[in-house]
């Protein structure tokens, strides 16, 4: 099947962040005393927005995390972002095919639009994501693993859900993409293929999505 959109999650399929993000939330979480592991970490918060990271908190703790702990969250990620952010390997190249054969495609992240956008300027991949192919968790307030991200990218694009497919690489994302009706092409390179049950394919490194998106 051929299809009409290609919705791309941001952090891990087409920036390098989750190890980075996911160290620093650990780390964070750790100082306010809820003990947090990496390995936690992706578990519990991995393809998330933040709000749900304040709710699991609240949900086990009692405790409430404090009002500045997002701006405090983003500005670490974005001071190791200009250090150590990379592209995901081989993503440019498919990119790059997507635009010459005229393929729509976007973006639809749980992250903030800025940060979503420091990514984008930090890796040069601002270049093939302007402002009409940005959409965040931000522009419709329940993030994943709800479909309404996902819904709202195929309707601005004018795409029924159906005629989509989403690259995603964690298991709420793949959750709120099968919620929404759509394909979804599995990205296993740090998340085994049995966690992302309900993809149609999967797949471990970018120089494959070329010839499952054909």
């Amino acid at each position: 099947m051929r299809y009409d959109l290609v919705i791309f999650d941001n952090d891990g399929v087409l920036v390098d962040s989750e190890p980075i993000s996911n160290r620093l939330l650990a780390a964070y979480l750790t100082e306010l005393g809820h003990p947090t592991s990496y390995e936690d970490s992706l578990r519990d918060y991995m393809g998330s927005a933040l709000h749900r990271v304040h709710d699991l908190v609240l949900e086990r703790t009692g405790k409430r995390l404090p009002d500045d702990f997002d701006d405090v969250f983003h500005a670490r990620v974005f001071a190791a972002f200009q250090r150590d952010l990379k592209p995901v390997p081989g993503v440019e190249a498919v990119l790059e095919k997507l635009a010459a054969d005229g393929t729509p495609y976007c973006v639809a992240s749980s992250g903030s639009h800025e940060r979503i956008r420091v990514g984008h300027r930090t890796t040069g991949l601002d270049r093939w994501f302007d402002d009409t192919r940005i959409f965040s968790a931000q522009d419709v307030g329940r993030g994943k693993p709800a479909p309404d991200l996902f819904l709202h990218a195929a309707r601005q694009m004018g795409v029924a859900p159906e005629r989509c497919v989403v690259v995603e690489d964690s298991p709420l994302g793949v959750q709120a993409a099968v919620a929404a009706g759509m394909d979804v092409l599995a990205f296993t390179a740090m998340t085994p293929a049995a966690r992302l049950a309900g993809a149609r394919h999967f797949f471990s490194d970018m120089h494959e999505l070329p010839g499952l998106l054909s």
